[in-house]
């Protein structure tokens, strides 16, 4: 299975938490053998400028922080690209789904799942598509870009039991008939992460769920990282969702 990374992404660009040191190293550090790493290229402005304003783009110029935030949104086109013929994940950084057309915020500045939806969309790669938000927070950057796009959907769980967490993701999941599911695929919901939910069980199950639904859809998958906080434990969560997707009968 791809895994597609830059070492670029080491790179401590600001002082929030996805931006720590250690954090993209645990989870390379717990790849799973099987996996090829591929190297991405930063994303063109016209590829941004499909889902931000120019202003916005300005404004993440200005801070310093393009050239990174563009690599992040090219490594998201890459893994979509990888995911309409096999499944793919993209361990990246900055993450992306709190990233508006217009603004940004919660250690997002491009808004990496909508920017490779939209570049697919416009090869004409894929007619329609899902967008599966298991982060613990709400991703209202994804929902402000594609909200009036009639060929996508987005769907964030939200459920303060594991139980009812994983039988919305299953639900969601065997309902859908679409053409590529993208996972935003944070982390902190882990039981030994800020939402003190998930296990790292849990991952592996929904991959599999995901991939399964892609296959019975005859139709591609791929996640990319958002958030994600304790290093002790993100690599193994990242390593769990991978397996899931590059093996559904284990």
């Amino acid at each position: 299975m791809k895994v597609v990374f830059s070492d670029y992404f080491f790179t401590e660009y600001t002082s929030d938490p996805a931006s720590a040191p250690g954090r993209m190293e645990a989870i390379i550090d717990a790849l799973p053998e099987h996996v090829e790493i591929v190297e991405p290229m930063p994303a063109t402005r016209a590829q941004i400028l499909a889902a931000h304003t120019r202003s916005h783009v300005n404004d993440i110029e200005n801070q310093g922080l393009y050239d990174i935030a563009a690599l992040a949104a090219g490594a998201a086109i890459e893994t979509a690209r990888i995911g309409l013929t096999e499944p793919a994940f993209g361990a990246i950084r900055p993450p992306g789904h709190h990233a508006s057309a217009d603004s940004a915020w919660g250690f997002c500045f491009f808004n990496n799942m909508a920017i490779a939806m939209l570049a697919l969309k416009a090869e004409n790669l894929i007619n329609t598509a899902l967008v599966l938000d298991i982060d613990l927070h709400y991703g209202d950057g994804t929902d402000n870009i594609l909200q009036g796009e009639s060929w996508v959907v987005t769907h964030n769980i939200a459920n303060n039991t594991r139980d009812k967490y994983l039988y919305a993701v299953e639900q969601i999941l065997s309902e859908t008939s679409v053409d590529m599911i993208g996972i935003s695929a944070g982390f902190d919901n882990h039981m030994k992460d800020w939402g003190g939910l998930l296990t790292t069980e849990d991952y592996h199950r929904i991959g599999q769920m995901t991939a399964r639904s892609a296959a019975a859809n005859k139709g591609g998958c791929f996640a990319i990282l958002e958030g994600g906080y304790n290093h002790a434990v993100l690599g193994l969560n990242a390593a769990a969702l991978i397996n899931g997707l590059y093996k559904t009968d284990s």
